[in-house]
């Protein structure tokens, strides 16, 4: 599109593979000066959405971000003031990238979709999405609206790392891609195939990795946005066309963020809003939630190059609002209460991998009917995740779980690479709501515990109500409880607090997970009929 108008030094390709100033930018006043505007607070988002690619469809804004392993993925995230947001589907319906996305003898944790883009085609009216996956090929989706439904256009052999796509002008699709070698490649006038392809920078040796491309085409110039892992964002530029060559400047390094503990904003894009004003979504790594979308007002210099606007030399806390058209609607909330009174998800659920779609049903509640028999939860089909909002939230799910079977394990969990949760243990006849720790994988994300039962109670009857509390604010690892209630009133306290680990390197961040499964025969289910997260 034209728009036109004026952590960690280890990179993800390495790390999937293998398992000094800023940008002088014009100060914002602070206080009182702020203060007399309507304002926003970063993060817009605090929830986990990465790697965001940006853009703007008339009077609306979209929004799509890495998911890895879960399913359905690349969420496209809708705004009509790039402040409220919601999600509105998914790019990529299903991960049929082989068995190991249906931990089907294999897994697939911490691959799948990332760092993949987004992009409106004006004279068809149509979203592209594209993302390459598994170093191994590219893969390019469409669909008229953004809630689909989306198809896959076609498959490319070249695997475009970190890809950014630009639909110019005059109608032609680029991608800009790579990871320290930048490249162009030119796409069929269809998108189907690959025209040409070509080398146009090689970043300094002084400034390290540069990935994550967004491509623009501002003023006739042509943009490709780069970010150094985990701390820095540079733009390179071209007056000569998408191929170069391109001269680079530093946007910002080591610029400090709007969530205290949190990193530094980083790998995002450039909007414009309709009155011409340009903003810079990036996302903040906020372990162990995640890593959160943050909005800034950005200028450009009189010789074409954007300025991130601080407020006291960091990433303001606090901006003016946007000016914008006032919104048709308020979008959905990302938070709430949901009685899975439709047959589909919403689409703030996504799965742990591919689900069984034989083995669950929605509608009067979510009905999950055991569909694999393991003692281990990280290769159980069809736990169903949500993120967790922060800087601190509860998860109240109300559960059924009459007919679950002997052996059958169900519940809430934290889910990640280190892992806690409450939930009924059926065994011999008799249930009893079990507290369990110590799900862990290692760094291959292979399985190294499988859990412990550190507190437990008898419950009767059919019904109960699970809860998780979640403290997600970044800086050290904080603590997950878990109660539960058999009346819907009076919830009790259930083992020790669980501390949530900080570390970067499974990329994605706690989320709570609803799960049923076998230990021993297939055959159980448990239908949950309201789940909630709300806040303080």
């Amino acid at each position: 599109m034209d728009l036109s108008c004026p952590h960690q030094p280890l990179t993800r390709r390495r790390t999937l593979a293998a398992a000094t100033g800023l940008a002088a930018g014009a100060l914002l006043p602070a206080g009182p000066a702020l203060a007399t505007a309507a304002q926003y607070t970063n993060p817009v988002i605090w929830q986990d959405f990465a790697d965001i690619d940006i853009i703007r469809v008339g009077d609306t804004y979209y929004a799509s971000a890495s998911t890895m392993h879960y399913s359905p993925g690349a969420p496209v995230l809708r705004s009509y003031d790039l402040v409220n947001w919601e999600i509105a589907g998914h790019s990529v319906p299903v991960l049929d990238f082989g068995a190991k996305y249906d931990l089907n003898g294999a897994r697939g944790y911490v691959r799948g979709i990332w760092a993949s883009s987004l992009a409106y085609r004006p004279s068809n009216r149509t979203f592209y999405w594209l993302g390459q996956i598994d170093f191994a090929r590219t893969y390019l989706y469409t669909a008229t609206a953004v809630e689909g439904p989306w198809n896959r256009l076609t498959t490319i052999s070249t695997p475009y790392y970190d890809a950014g796509l630009l639909v110019d002008t005059d109608d032609t699709l680029y991608v800009a891609y790579g990871n320290t070698t930048i490249s162009v490649a030119q796409l069929s006038p269809d998108g189907r195939n690959q025209v040409r392809t070509q080398e146009v920078f090689r970043t300094p040796s002084g400034v390290g990795t540069l990935e994550g491309a967004r491509f623009y085409k501002i003023n006739g110039q042509y943009y490709i946005f780069l970010t150094r892992p985990a701390n820095g964002q540079y733009i390179l530029r071209s007056s000569s066309g998408p191929f170069g060559p391109y001269t680079m400047r530093q946007v910002l390094l080591e610029l400090r963020g709007p969530i205290p503990g949190g990193g530094v904003p980083h790998q995002g894009g450039l909007v414009r809003t309709q009155s011409g004003a340009w903003y810079y979504m990036a996302f903040v790594d906020a372990y162990p939630g995640g890593r959160m979308p943050a909005l800034a007002p950005v200028t450009w210099t009189a010789d074409g190059w954007p300025v991130v606007q601080l407020v006291n030399g960091a990433w303001g806390t606090t901006y003016p609002s946007p000016a914008v058209p006032t919104p048709p609607r308020q979008v959905t909330p990302m938070t709430g209460v949901d009685t899975f009174d439709g047959t589909t998800l919403k689409p703030r659920w996504e799965w742990n991998h591919n689900p069984d779609n034989t083995k669950w049903s929605a509608g009067n509640g979510l009905t999950l009917r055991t569909a694999t028999v393991t003692h281990d939860l990280y290769w159980a089909r069809n736990t169903l995740t949500h993120r967790i909002q922060g800087p601190t939230s509860t998860a109240t799910v109300q559960l059924d779980h009459s007919a679950m079977r002997d052996g059958d394990r169900a519940g809430l969990a934290l889910l990640r690479d280190s892992s806690a949760w409450i939930g009924l243990k059926r065994d011999g006849g008799a249930t009893r709501v079990v507290m369990v720790t110590g799900l862990t994988m290692d760094s291959n994300w292979n399985t190294t515990g499988t859990g412990t039962e550190i507190a437990s109670a008898p419950v009767s009857g059919g019904r109960i109500r699970l809860r998780a509390n979640a403290d997600i604010r970044p800086g050290a690892p904080r603590p997950g409880t878990f109660s539960y209630s058999t009346d819907g009133i009076t919830f009790t306290r259930l083992g020790p607090a669980f501390s949530m680990g900080n570390d970067w390197r499974f990329f994605m961040g706690y989320r709570f997970a609803l799960f049923n499964h076998a230990t021993q025969a297939l055959g159980g289910a448990v239908r949950v009929t309201r789940f909630e997260v709300s806040t303080p």
